[in-house]
């Protein structure tokens, strides 16, 4: 029997809720007074959820508006208004109503996010909406990177334009626009070098797709989604901090939800930086990469499943 998507969810997220209903349990009843709320703070922080969201889950409880004797499900319960609260101005899938088409979709990451194989599920998620895809192999910097994909695009059935290794990346998304239009594509996924040892260089190189498709196209990129491992924890907010710089990321995907994730990074990336959180990861599978609830992620990230405490 298949796995349904909340189960997934839950795996996915088991490292963070897991951690935060151990950080909380045994307050249950405790006076809500400084030193408890302090633990809680650092509970949601250990968490990985963000001092700004612990701050604002501190100052709810601190409000007085609570029974100054609460039970440890009713501070989960705040916890997980307040993570919903951050994540449902973010929680936003892919729209497609770029016009003319196609609507241009640039994929960027550092090498080993998990940027290939989401370009793949994202092609998929697309399909399965009746939209027409094609992909283009623009990391031309590693020959891995354009077999890997040619083996997606096969796999799933999508066309794909590639050039040689080391070839120009900008004059391979020229030829994929042009084929794209004329064969009336509705998506084109162009997945970009994920080397940032030079940024220098790769903000150059951005910067040369992006002109080239102006010439094609002013409204592309339509979107510049950045890819993140959320196995790596904070490690992830850094790598949003110089992408942006770089390459003007409009939203993020979130990858490798699995279980050994530290999932809590998804909130503080949503608080610390708003943009849009396209899709998240929590497996292997060509369906394992969807929109997200607000509310269903909140829940179960503070260990909450049908309002009931694990």
């Amino acid at each position: 029997m298949s796995t349904s998507w909340h189960d997934k969810l839950l795996g996915g997220f088991r490292r963070t809720s897991d951690r935060l209903v151990g950080n909380l349990a045994g307050l249950g009843g405790a006076r809500l007074d400084e030193e408890t709320l302090d633990i809680v703070e650092e509970a949601l922080i250990a968490s990985d959820l963000g001092p700004a969201t612990a701050a604002k889950v501190r100052d709810r409880l601190a409000e007085g508006t609570f029974e100054r004797n609460m039970e440890e499900l009713g501070i989960r319960l705040v916890v997980a208004e307040e993570v919903e609260k951050v994540l449902r101005d973010v929680a936003k899938p892919i729209g497609i109503d770029a016009f003319p088409r196609p609507q241009v979709i640039l994929v960027i990451g550092v090498n080993g996010s998990g940027k290939t194989t989401t370009i793949a599920k994202l092609a998929h998620l697309f399909l399965e909406q009746d939209y027409a895809v094609m992909l283009a192999a623009g990391d031309t910097f590693r020959a891995a990177a354009i077999g890997q994909l040619k083996t997606w695009a096969e796999r799933i059935g999508v066309p794909i334009v590639t050039g040689p290794e080391g070839g120009d990346a900008a004059g391979i998304v020229w030829d994929a626009v042009k084929q794209a239009t004329a064969i009336g594509t509705d998506v084109l996924i162009v997945d970009t070098a994920g080397r940032l040892q030079n940024k220098r260089e790769l903000m150059d190189e951005l910067a040369k797709i992006r002109r080239v498709l102006g010439r094609l196209n002013p409204a592309a990129p339509h979107d510049v989604l950045l890819v993140l491992d959320a196995t790596t924890g904070q490690n992830a907010l850094s790598q949003i901090e110089v992408f942006k710089e770089v390459a003007g990321v409009t939203g993020l995907v979130m990858t490798k939800l699995d279980g050994t994730a530290r999932g809590g990074v998804l909130v503080a990336a949503a608080e610390r930086y708003g943009l849009p959180i396209h899709a998240i990861g929590v497996g292997e599978q060509m369906d394992d990469l969807r929109p997200f609830d607000a509310h269903e992620v909140s829940r179960i990230i503070a260990g909450i499943d049908g309002g009931k405490q694990r």
